[in-house]
């Protein structure tokens, strides 16, 4: 056979297949040859951590750099919002542990990181193992040249809905022009929450919430994030009030720890409640199933444990029919993490997202008709766009301070 100008001889070769192996040969050959090209690395070469690094990203984000001796580098958002220095430094003392080792046996890895610390769980440690899972993850597939879903025996699905954050008719109608068909509001209100409320401020809540379902109507999903910051009393008036408008959740009810207290209010509404971005690992999250607490788990890849451990929290939640909607106000790669489980997973509702990674990556997520395609490139399929986020390095962003402006007493959160 002549070798054609501009042929390759992996080329030459593969079309010579083609005539002694038939087509179906020759198609397998290319898929192993397309297979090669993505795999940086056979599963028995060595690899092997060499850096570990963080980077503060605007808004108010922690970025994880994990890199290795074969080029390949991991992504991560070690953060707990707030405490990026504080999640830094954590990550600097779980280096030693990281430099010199294999990343890729990655549920080896989560039990040391979380056993070996005599003083386990928590919002710093957690938050720090989950972006550091993520990451690992990460290496993984890009290693194997896949996506993280396929390693987690997905896909169960073509595609990830996600919502959208409005308070605002305007808004949700500029939202819904991008392609949103589901929202996140919070109560409306006039002033912070009192423990017992006036009935004007009940009733302002509620009406509120009547404009937003007025404005997209019955085929648009909205749900309702109390952010653990409402009365348990107060909860339930306001709920009762809510009730005809259907919200697709009530977040977060009462404080996010009182699991006992928010069985109570589920026991006595038919809107489903939701709960989970400060629950962590399958240990919090066993305790929200068994009191009946929640049918919507919401953990945070960032907070919860990462991929490894959220998809754990899944297979519980499966079985007590109970469904999954990562919660992410954070950043690109949270959402990258967040998309990959979904895909995976086949109690999946919804997914949290602020921003779709515009200035950030390469190839930002999009959304139509309320979905985001699945990535299909390695690892978490994203890639940072270092150009572009070179005028978001650092910052100093702080937790809300709030305070009664009647008598001057602290106000959650």
């Amino acid at each position: 056979m002549k070798q054609n100008k501009g042929m390759s001889r992996r080329e030459m070769a593969l079309g010579a297949g083609v005539g002694s192996l038939g087509l179906a040969a020759f198609q397998q050959a290319a898929q192993g040859q397309e297979s090669k090209r993505n795999s940086p690395i056979s599963p028995k070469d060595k690899l092997r951590i060499t850096k570990v690094e963080t980077i503060l990203v605007q808004p108010r984000w922690l970025f994880l750099k994990i890199h290795t001796n074969a080029g390949i580098t991991g992504l991560g958002e070690p953060i707990t919002e707030g405490r990026a220095l504080t999640c830094a430094t954590a990550v600097k003392e779980v280096e030693p542990y990281l430099i010199g080792k294999d990343p890729r046996p990655v549920a080896h890895h989560w039990q040391a990181i979380y056993r070996h610390a005599f003083y386990r769980g928590g919002p710093i440690l957690t938050s720090v193992l989950s972006g550091i899972d993520m990451a690992l993850w990460d290496i993984k597939g890009k290693a194997l040249g896949v996506p993280v879903y396929e390693l987690l025996g997905g896909p169960t699905r073509t595609k990830v809905r996600a919502y959208s954050h409005a308070r605002t008719p305007d808004k949700m109608k500029e939202d819904m022009a991008l392609g949103f068909t589901a929202f996140k509001t919070g109560p409306a209100k006039t002033r912070p929450a009192r423990y017992v409320e006036t009935p004007k401020h009940v009733a302002y809540a509620v009406e509120k919430f009547a404009e937003l379902r007025k404005t997209v109507g019955d085929d648009i999903d909205i749900g309702i994030d109390f952010h653990g910051a409402i009365s348990p009393a107060l909860a339930k008036l306001l709920i009762k009030g809510l009730e005809p408008y259907n919200p697709m959740f009530i977040e977060e009810p009462c404080q996010a720890q009182n699991h006992d207290v928010m069985a109570e209010i589920a026991r006595g509404t038919h809107l489903p409640i939701a709960t989970g971005e400060r629950v962590f690992t399958k240990w919090g999250f066993r305790e929200v199933l068994e009191k009946k607490a929640a049918t919507i788990l919401q953990p945070d890849l960032c907070h919860a444990g990462g991929i490894t451990e959220v998809r754990l929290i899944a297979g519980m939640a499966e079985a007590y029919y109970a469904a999954i909607a990562p919660h992410n106000p954070l950043g690109p790669i949270s959402l990258a993490a967040g998309v990959q489980l979904a895909a995976s997973i086949p109690n999946f509702l919804i997914q949290e997202q602020v921003s779709l990674g515009e200035g950030y990556i390469k190839n930002p997520f999009k959304i139509s008709k309320g979905y985001l395609d699945l990535p299909t490139a390695p690892g978490l399929g994203i890639e940072l766009d270092e150009n572009a986020m070179a005028n978001k390095i650092g910052h100093d962003w702080r937790n809300q301070e709030s305070y009664d402006e009647d008598d001057g007493s602290v106000v959650d959160w």
